[in-house]
């Protein structure tokens, strides 16, 4: 596996799931709506401003984000290692707004509730068929 069918993986799969690290020093995984964008190494979520994550993401923000796929008779999954950013910026904000939005943020893009989580990649492990690569993303 390479680094661009890394990315082709990660872009036609529909759930997420993020970890950050909490106050006590643990893991917290959440499931996510597929991502919103992919641009080199960053890969942008949206989330509410006063989500558990945004204050964990602020404290630390070492995170890891990983995708799967399981088929009928084969399981593939990306563990992907980073950093996340939250971005609250309205010019991020607008990028990766879409209409529908609303529902989630009733205040529109300019809701204080919305923000964006930007991941920057750093290392993948791709799972598949019992065989683990390591891809190493960094620029």
């Amino acid at each position: 596996m390479d680094r661009e069918k890394i990315f082709q993986f990660v872009s036609a799969q529909k759930t997420a799931f993020i970890a950050s690290v909490n106050a006590q020093g643990y893991p917290v995984i959440r499931a996510m709506l597929a991502p919103r964008k992919i641009d080199g190494n960053d890969i942008y979520f949206t989330t509410n401003t006063s989500s558990n994550k945004i204050k964990q993401y602020a404290a630390n923000d070492k995170a890891c984000v990983y995708f799967y796929k399981r088929g009928r008779f084969k399981y593939q999954g990306v563990t992907i290692i980073g950093k996340m950013q939250v971005c609250t910026d309205q010019a991020t904000k607008e990028m990766i707004w879409r209409f529908g939005d609303t529902m989630f943020y009733k205040e529109g893009v300019t809701d204080p509730d919305y923000c964006v989580l930007k991941f920057t990649c750093k290392t993948a492990e791709y799972y598949c068929d019992f065989k683990v690569d390591t891809i190493d993303l960094s620029d």
